[in-house]
């Protein structure tokens, strides 16, 4: 295995919704709801509220404590997907129902039970949703 692709740390969790993804981080300590927080068409983050505004969520590896909000938010995740604007995969500390739903509906790999803030600096990660497994490489 190449240096660059050799975890620099572990982190064990839940596996939530099975499948494999690596990619940029975008973290945000702050719950989200993806039902009127984020835009189903860009992937960016339109609750003026949030730390993440204006940000997309498309193509990187989502770190957000939890989900909040309307169950409508688990079919926003999957729209999300069938535009092609997902996150490549849903790290979180826990993953309640919307989230869980919206991730199985979409196939997105989803982990729980991961200590958030142990991310916060994390810049690319490789996401296991099937071991429950976050591996930090950069």
């Amino acid at each position: 295995m190449a240096a660059e692709h050799r975890a620099r740390r572990v982190l064990r969790g839940n596996p939530v919704m099975d499948g494999e993804a690596e990619g940029d981080v975008i973290f945000t300590a702050m719950p989200i709801s993806f039902y009127g927080g984020v835009d189903l068409k860009t992937g960016r983050v339109i609750d003026k509220s949030h730390e993440l505004y204006s940000r997309s969520i498309a193509n990187k590896v989502f770190v957000f404590p939890y989900g909040k909000g309307s169950t409508v938010g688990s079919y926003v995740i999957y729209g999300l997907k069938k535009n092609g604007v997902a996150p490549l995969a849903i790290v979180n500390e826990e993953t309640e129902a919307i989230v869980a739903t919206g991730c199985i509906l979409a196939e997105i790999p989803c982990v729980d039970g991961i200590n958030i803030g142990e991310l916060r600096d994390a810049r690319k990660v490789r996401v296991n949703g099937t071991s429950g497994v976050v591996e930090i490489l950069e």
